[in-house]
């Protein structure tokens, strides 16, 4: 007995296989949608880049703007710090400089007669000490030199001029009036001032003078708001290193303004003496001085006292009053003692 085996033929299991959805051909089992050619796999990676890429990008500048935006901060920050120390340290501190000021300039004196000086100019003294202006005045008028301390001649000259014309004067530094040498140099130090303070001092001679002449010097913006405060304009020649400028000498009053101007390096005592009287507004002198000062009238163009024709025959008609009167009084007690 013959048996029949009833079967699939092989074509369609074949087909079954292919059609078998899910699967890799050959029937292992894989995904079809996990399943890609090497080539179609590098594809979809740079597809991929391509559209991180901007997104990379983005993210790089922001972590840049964020390194400067702290920088920045850590920057103004510091900034704040130093510009709070400095307007701290401002007030305890009257240093010199190392550079000469901003300089050409006009060279010329401007006379500003009565005009206030400000006292409260920091400067240093021939010790190194911080002083303000107002320190030298104490109800004395006083004396303002103006020179710089390396100078090679013309602010020795002026100094020499009037030491001799002080040592002829019956006041005494100290005790009637003050003087004030100050340099517009602002690379000049203490050292320097202390040293040309010793000469002249010594020079002058008398004792107590060490107490009234003082020797300075300062920063340029202190030098600049004196020396403007009384119109003595100066300008540097960097081709020489020296320093342009006029020579004279400020009286100034107990209370600071500017009372009398002399120029010139050679001064006539008289005239210092009498433009110390007027400042002093009649605290020191004699009679005789304001005798004199009814005879001579001070010159702002010229900046030395000289007669006055009207003046000189109101003191001669004032004299002769009181000669006559004194004649008159010695005749008439005359008689009545020969009458006794």
């Amino acid at each position: 007995m013959r048996v029949r085996v009833i079967g699939k033929s092989p074509s369609s299991r074949g087909a079954a296989k292919e059609c078998s959805p899910g699967r890799e051909p050959g029937g292992r089992g894989t995904p079809l949608n996990l399943w890609r050619a090497p080539e179609g796999r590098k594809k979809s990676l740079e597809n991929a880049a391509a559209v991180l890429s901007p997104l990379r990008g983005l993210n790089h500048t922001i972590s840049h703007a964020r390194a400067f935006a702290f920088h920045a901060s850590a920057f103004i920050s510091l900034l704040a710090f130093l510009l709070a120390l400095l307007a701290f340290a401002a007030p305890l501190v009257a240093q010199t400089s190392t550079t000469p000021p901003r300089t050409p300039g006009r060279v010329a004196i401007d006379q500003r007669l009565d005009q206030q000086v400000p006292l409260d100019l920091q400067f240093r003294d021939e010790g190194g000490r911080i002083v303000h202006l107002r320190d030298y005045f104490r109800g004395k008028p006083v004396i303002l030199n103006l020179v710089y301390y390396r100078c090679p001649m013309l602010c020795s000259i002026v100094t020499d001029g009037l030491t001799n014309s002080l040592t002829e004067l019956k006041f005494d530094i100290g005790k009637e009036f003050d003087v004030l040498t100050v340099s517009f140099d602002p690379r000049d130090k203490p050292v320097e001032a202390a040293a040309r303070r010793a000469k002249f001092v010594r020079r002058y001679g008398r004792p107590g003078a060490a107490d009234g002449w003082h020797f300075l010097t300062g920063s340029e913006p202190s030098i600049r708001a004196l020396t403007d405060s009384v119109g003595f304009y100066y300008a540097y020649d960097s081709k020489i290193d020296q320093f342009a400028h006029g020579a004279t000498l400020i009286i100034l009053t107990p209370s600071g303004r500017i009372s009398r101007y002399f120029y010139g390096f050679e001064y006539k005592p008289r005239d210092i003496r009498l433009g110390l009287v007027e400042a002093s507004a009649g605290r020191i002198g004699s009679m005789t001085d304001a005798v004199l000062l009814m005879c001579y009238h001070y010159d702002p163009a010229t900046g030395k006292y000289s007669r006055v024709a009207m003046n000189y025959v109101r003191a001669g008609g004032v004299a002769t009053m009181l000669s006559l009167g004194g004649f008159i009084f010695f005749m008439i007690r005359r008689e009545r003692r020969a009458a006794r």
